[in-house]
């Protein structure tokens, strides 16, 4: 009797010591300019995101996230390789992301997982213009293209129109499919898995029933002040007509139809979101698998006279991010707290066992998801150019410009930052204590063509696949 006491209590202390060395799988959702616009965030009353929305109540729903750049190539650079925009030079578009300065395949986010002993697993974009680095991947699945009759309805570069035909005919539609046949099979290694969804970056040409989910009819425009850029300083003023997107859409007087566009969009990809959480609901891997989901920046529709990213306000900044982290996170968490998504990579090297590597700027912030009431003092940094920052507190957010220019907005009543602080004496100490979150590195910026295109940042050998795509599409 002795001796089957002593085996059984081996075999349940091995058992043990079996599933607490047992590795998470990780669910990694990227998504393409997703502004705030979700529906338990509370920003858009007329946006439907039901999909997402069940998630955030899942885990943990962050409700003051902000990307580390408000464009696409930054943003993304700096979150994988765990270095801010303002260290590795790397601040627009026009660069490819292997340019910057301590930005490598070895370095990156996904390569610590590979070299942990997962498989990697992806399809869709994650670095700008694609995937990235292949020696960081097991398997890559090939993207779909855009098909179907396209009734073409943009206003200059605000592009968007209906797309005849399902979902099928919307590339985001392989990507879900093929990440719901992946939390299908039997994987005998742990997995990270990337589903990398451009929806909604525009073009916003999804099918006609995401269209009929927002009536134009009942659109609303965003909030707006007539007067919000008088009290600001040049430099911000510059950002905020740039691209002359707003003078272009007041003109044709087709304001509603963009905002209607851009909804479409979102619910379209909410409905992919959708199909691969429940994949992952009815697969084995549902109680050991890490869910992250995040947009890589936000997205103006007409505040402050701006369309698009490129800018540090709040709108351009924030963006959504939902953490499910078994055995960590509780249902139903809200965390308003400011973070920004340098945060991502040391918080998931610590879930997942991993050592973080040295180079990886950014906090851990595994005690908010653990508690999302825990005391928190740092504030969400986001660079925009050289030199060019703001800091965002959970009440203050504070910019200045390379020039010297400075906004000062106080949200805990002026959440569409539409009255400029920054001038009146009584703030200077404030002002002073927020600029030290600033980065003390200001590469200079590495040279390229810059702007909004994917092709921009694109390899040639990336430029000449995509350049095939589009010929083999119109076939």
């Amino acid at each position: 009797m002795k001796s089957l006491l002593i085996i059984s209590t081996l075999l349940i202390a091995a058992c043990g010591s079996s599933l607490a060395a047992e590795k998470p799988n990780v669910l990694f959702i990227p998504i393409d300019d997703l502004n705030h616009w979700v529906g338990h965030l509370g920003r858009n009353k007329q946006t439907k995101t039901p999909n997402l929305d069940r998630l955030a109540k899942m885990g943990v729903t962050f409700t003051n996230a902000h990307c580390a750049a408000p464009i696409c190539n930054p943003s993304r650079t700096a979150l994988l390789s765990g270095i801010r925009p303002s260290t590795t030079g790397i601040y627009d578009n026009g660069v490819h992301f292997s340019k910057g300065a301590g930005v490598s395949a070895a370095g990156s986010l996904v390569m610590q997982f590979k070299n942990a002993g997962y498989d990697t697993l992806g399809m869709g974009k994650l670095w700008h213009g694609g995937l990235g680095f292949p020696e960081q991947w097991t398997a890559t699945n090939k993207e779909s293209v855009e098909r179907g009759k396209l009734d073409d309805r943009s206003i200059g570069g605000i592009q968007f129109g209906i797309i005849t035909g399902g979902d099928e005919c919307v590339p985001d539609t392989a990507t879900a499919d093929w990440a719901v046949a992946e939390l299908g099979k039997k994987h005998d290694k742990p997995f990270f898995l990337v589903p990398g969804f451009h929806k909604p970056h525009m073009p916003w040409n999804v099918p006609q029933k995401y269209y009929d989910m927002h009536p134009l009819a009942e659109i609303e425009l965003p909030p707006i002040k007539a007067d919000d850029l008088a009290d600001m300083p040049d430099a911000g003023v510059k950002m905020a007509r740039k691209s002359g997107d707003h003078a272009r859409v007041l003109a044709s007087g087709r304001w509603k139809e963009a905002v209607q566009g851009y909804l479409a969009a979102i619910s379209y990809l909410d409905a992919q979101v959708g199909r691969v959480v429940d994949a992952l609901e009815k697969s084995a891997y549902k109680d050991n698998t890490i869910i992250c989901l995040w947009g890589d920046h936000g997205w103006s529709l007409g505040e402050k006279e701006h369309w698009r990213k490129f800018a540090l306000w709040e709108e351009t900044t924030r963006a959504p991010l939902i953490w499910v982290v078994p055995g960590v996170t509780k249902a139903g968490g809200v965390c308003t707290k400011p973070v920004d998504f340098m945060s991502i990579y040391p918080t998931l090297c610590d879930l997942a066992g991993l050592a973080k590597p040295a180079h990886v700027t950014g906090l851990n912030i595994r005690p908010l998801l653990a508690d999302p009431k825990a005391e928190w003092t740092a504030p969400a940094l986001t660079t925009h150019g050289i030199n060019n920052h703001a800091v965002r507190t959970d009440r203050w957010r504070y910019i200045r410009y390379a020039d010297g220019g400075e906004e000062l907005y106080d949200h805990s009543n002026d959440e569409y930052e539409w009255t400029n602080l920054a001038a009146k004496p009584e703030h200077a100490a404030l002002k002073a204590e927020l600029a030290k979150y600033f980065p003390t590195t200001n590469v200079p910026e590495l040279k390229g063509k810059g702007g909004d295109s994917e092709e921009g940042a694109a390899t040639d050998e990336e430029k000449a696949k995509r350049k095939a795509k589009r010929q083999a599409a119109k076939q």
